[in-house]
């Protein structure tokens, strides 16, 4: 009976109905992450978190404070980007990357870390895997790019990336969930 329990004890039980399976890297589209950033500019650095949904149709970011105080939200689709901060204040430019641009003084290019984090090499890109070929670093233009990973599955997405340009920028993303969203489905003809 005693050895009957600690067999018990020591099992798995199976994953609860409902909860979403993990992200596959490959698979991966549309998607939101929960993380913690830290940006480094020339003389300026900035910490905080980061909560991020990317879909086809546009980003949506919001960027708070390490201890969660909202300090800027970033919407950007089709129809431009907006900024608003955490006084009310909004700024608006044709697209995310003018916007960062604008803000920051130097370019972070929205549209190519969509892709960066989810280890995907823009045309042009020179990728390196590591031994699960997993991508390990990406060197695109002046941009190099490394990843860490939580754990040795060969479809696991990062869940560290250092994002350098040159001496100028440094984006350090620790992130600690990934979620792929549903795309809509289209309604068929009747």
């Amino acid at each position: 009976m005693l050895a009957l329990t600690a067999l018990t004890a020591c099992s798995t039980a199976p994953a609860p109905a409902g909860l979403p399976l993990p992200a596959q890297r490959d698979e991966l589209q549309d998607f939101s992450l929960a993380g913690r950033f830290s940006l480094r500019q020339e003389e300026q650095s900035y910490t905080g978190r980061l909560d991020w949904r990317h879909a086809d149709d546009g980003d949506e970011l919001l960027l708070s404070s390490p201890l969660g105080q909202g300090m800027a939200e970033i919407v950007s689709n089709a129809a431009g980007a907006r900024l608003t901060s955490a006084d009310g204040k909004t700024q608006g430019a044709a697209s995310a990357d003018e916007l960062l641009q604008a803000v920051l003084g130097y370019p972070l290019p929205l549209d190519k870390l969509a892709d960066w984090v989810r280890g995907r090499s823009p045309q042009g890109g020179v990728m390196a895997v590591d031994a699960w070929s997993r991508p390990s670093r990406l060197h695109y233009e002046d941009w190099r790019i490394a990843y860490e990973y939580d754990s040795d599955d060969p479809q696991a997405l990062p869940g560290r990336l250092f994002v350098e340009r040159e001496t100028l920028l440094e984006l350090r993303l620790r992130i600690d969930q990934w979620l792929p969203l549903a795309r809509p489905s289209t309604p068929s003809p009747r």
